[in-house]
C-alpha cells in the first residue's frame, strides 16, 4: 500500500502530531508498506529527516506569531505534486487544519481516498486564545472531515463531539506507547536526589507550556510541604509559569531515554491542560509506573480509571489538583497500587498493535471504494 502521511507537525517538532505521525510511518515502513511524509519545513531545517523511516517532503512554512515554535505550512502546490509523484493509493491526514486542508482538496481531485485523523481540539484554543471562533473553528473542522472517506478519533469524548457537529463516518483509533522506552525500572535515584535533594515528593508536568495546557494550576502544589514539582517542556509560558510555580525545576524539552528516566523517575504525574483528544503523556507516565492526576475531561477519561490508576479532577480546578497531590503524598502504598495497575493497563497498548488497527481501517476505505466503483 502506498500511503502519503499529510501532517500539520513532523520530527523535529516535539508534540502530539508529529509523534503520531511518526509512528505511524515507522509502523506502515515495518509492515512493508510504501508511506511518504508531507509536512512544513522547519526552522532547524532538515537534518532530522534523514533518520525518518520514509520520504519526508518539506513545504514552506512561516512561524505561527507568538508561538514560533508552531509553524504553518504556506500554499504551495507540493503537495499535490508529492502525492501524485508518490502514485499513492490513500492520503492519511494527520491532525488536517491547513496543510492537511490541501492534502484532501489534492486527494478529491485525483480521485484518491482520504483518512482524517482528528487530534487537535482547535475549537477549545479558539476559546483559549482568542475567546472566540469556536463556531468558526467546528465549521472548519466540519468541511474537511466530511470530505474525508473515514475520520479517526483518538477518545470516546472525541468521537462524541465530532458526530454531536455533523461529522460522518467515525471511528475511534487511540493512540500507542512504547512500552519499552517507558518502563518502572528506568527509576533513577541519583536523578531524584538532583531534582528534590531534600527527599520531596516529585510531582511532574511533561508537555507544551502554553496557555491551553494551564500548568499554572500546579500552584498549589507547589505550596505544599515536601513537594517538589517539576516541570518538563517549552513553549511561550514558560516565563510566566517561572513566577506562578515558585520553587518548581524546569527542565526544558527532554526526549528519548532522558525524558523516559524522568518520568520513572517521579512519583506523582499531574497533567492540568482540559483540552486534550487524547493525552500522550499520561500513557507515558502510566507505562512508567507512576500514579496520574489528570482533568475529568477529554482523552484522560479513556485512560484514567479513577481510584484505580490515579486520580481524575474537575477540569480548572486548582484546589482539585492541590488536594489530589495531597492525598497521594501521603500515601506511598496507594501511589504504588495505582503505578502497578497503571502499567498493566497500558502494556497492550503498543504502537504496533494499533498501527495494524490503522491498517484495518485503510483496508476497510479502500474496499468500499472497490465496491463504489463496482
Amino acid at each position: 500500500m502506498r500511503v502519503v502521511i499529510v501532517t500539520e507537525s513532523f520530527p523535529p517538532d516535539v508534540n502530539g502530531v508529529a509523534h503520531c505521525a511518526l509512528q505511524t510511518a515507522r509502523h506502515l515502513a515495518a509492515r512493508g508498506h510504501a508511506p511518504l511524509v508531507v509536512a512544513p519545513a522547519t526552522a532547524a531545517g532538515t537534518e532530522a529527516d534523514a533518520q525518518a523511516p520514509c520520504p519526508v517532503v518539506r513545504v514552506p512554512s512561516l512561524p505561527l506569531p507568538g508561538y514560533p515554535q508552531v509553524r504553518v505550512a504556506l500554499p504551495s502546490r507540493r503537495v499535490a505534486a508529492a502525492i501524485t509523484d508518490h502514485r499513492a493509493d490513500l492520503v492519511h491526514l494527520a491532525s488536517p487544519f491547513v496543510l492537511g486542508v490541501r492534502g484532501m482538496a489534492a486527494a478529491a481531485r485525483l480521485g484518491i481516498p482520504a483518512v482524517a485523523v482528528y487530534q487537535t481540539d482547535l475549537a477549545g484554543y479558539a476559546r483559549t486564545y482568542v475567546h472566540a471562533g469556536e463556531g468558526a473553528a467546528w465549521r472548519r473542522i466540519r468541511s474537511v472531515h466530511a470530505a474525508a472517506d473515514l475520520t479517526l478519533a483518538p477518545s470516546s469524548v472525541a468521537l462524541h463531539d465530532l458526530e454531536a457537529h455533523g461529522i460522518p463516518r467515525v471511528k475511534l483509533w487511540p493512540r500507542g506507547v512504547d512500552t519499552v522506552r517507558f518502563r518502572p525500572d528506568h527509576r533513577d535515584e541519583a536523578l531524584r536526589r538532583e531534582l528534590a535533594p531534600n527527599g520531596e515528593l516529585i510531582v511532574g508536568y511533561v508537555g507544551r507550556l502554553a496557555p491551553e495546557k494551564q500548568v499554572e494550576l500546579l500552584a498549589g502544589a507547589c505550596g505544599l510541604d515536601g513537594v517538589r514539582v517539576v516541570v518538563v517542556g517549552d513553549g511561550p509560558s514558560e516565563p510566566g509559569l517561572r513566577e506562578a510555580l515558585p520553587g518548581a525545576v524546569f527542565l526544558g524539552r527532554r526526549t528519548g531515554h532522558d525524558l523516559a528516566r524522568i518520568f520513572a523517575s517521579l512519583d506523582v504525574f499531574a497533567h492540568t491542560g482540559p483540552f486534550e483528544t487524547f493525552c500522550q503523556t499520561v500513557q507515558e507516565a502510566m507505562a512508567s509506573g507512576v500514579p496520574v492526576i489528570a482533568p475529568a475531561a477529554g482523552g484522560p477519561l479513556d485512560l484514567v480509571a479513577h481510584e484505580r490508576t490515579g486520580l481524575l479532577v474537575p477540569p480548572r480546578d486548582a484546589d482539585a489538583v492541590r488536594d489530589a497531590v495531597r492525598t497521594l503524598a501521603g500515601d506511598p502504598a496507594l501511589r504504588a497500587e495505582y503505578g502497578a495497575a497503571g502499567r498493566t493497563t497500558v502494556e497492550g497498548r503498543t504502537w504496533e498493535a494499533v498501527g495494524d488497527q490503522l491498517i484495518g481501517h485503510y483496508a476497510d476505505v479502500l474496499s468500499a471504494r472497490t465496491v463504489v466503483a463496482a
